[in-house]
């Protein structure tokens, strides 16, 4: 029984990242629910309710009591040619596949995986907070994530990636306006379109020197 979750979605840079966790499957829901998870797992929660300070150790937690954890990831080129949509399924498949063990159902919060065949699966509102697998793989994909646009950030150090993790704070929309977007953006959302409307020839495509993203990793 395998928990999904994505980070990501609304950013203007990065990629989209899902974790993917297993757990004993004597482990259920949250702390307060029966088959009541190790002392090491106390506070997993939604990453989005964890603190910025708290997330390293609680997902250090989580690799060292799961069973198998994983993370896959979709790139901004991906999300641009296939839709944010579709691209999170694809970094959620890359994630179950990094897992390399045999998956009989997947718990993914909020809405179905329509790639997946051949696999049970649920869907859980809020199950973030619900469950404890899907809660840990919101942080462990959460945790990955930042850590990559931390290091975007000492690559494109006019953008400030290392403090906003590629959203749309005002910070990193004046960035954009004034130097252009990265091949890190994601190229076909409205406020990338917007500039480069206004000012096409800031657009270069050039990669950074010495870092890219992997399409996925474990």
């Amino acid at each position: 029984m395998v928990g999904v979750d994505e980070v990501g979605r609304g950013a203007l840079a990065g990629p989209v990242v899902a974790g993917a966790v297993v757990f004993d499957p004597s482990f259920r829901g949250l702390s307060q629910s029966p088959g009541q998870p190790p002392e090491l797992l106390d506070g997993v929660r939604d990453s989005k309710l964890a603190g910025p300070k708290e997330r390293p150790q609680l997902a250090d937690s989580v690799r060292h009591a799961a069973l198998a954890w994983a993370v896959g990831e979709a790139s901004p080129a991906e999300i641009d040619a296939l839709g944010i949509a579709r691209a999170s399924e694809v970094a959620m498949i890359r994630a179950l596949t990094g897992l390399r063990r045999r998956v009989d159902l997947v718990l993914v919060d909020g809405f179905r995986i329509r790639v997946l065949t051949g696999i049970e699966q649920r869907a859980i509102v809020r199950g973030d907070r619900t469950v404890l697998s899907i809660a840990a793989a919101s942080l462990v994909a959460k945790v990955h994530r930042d850590d990559l646009l931390i290091r975007l950030g000492q690559t494109h150090q006019d953008f400030g990636f290392d403090r906003h993790k590629g959203y749309g704070s005002p910070a990193h929309l004046r960035a954009i306006a004034l130097h252009g977007p990265t091949v890190q953006h994601r190229l076909s959302w409205a406020p990338l379109q917007a500039t480069l409307a206004t000012n096409p020839t800031l657009w270069d495509p050039k990669p950074p020197p010495g870092l890219t993203t992997s399409p996925d990793r474990s």
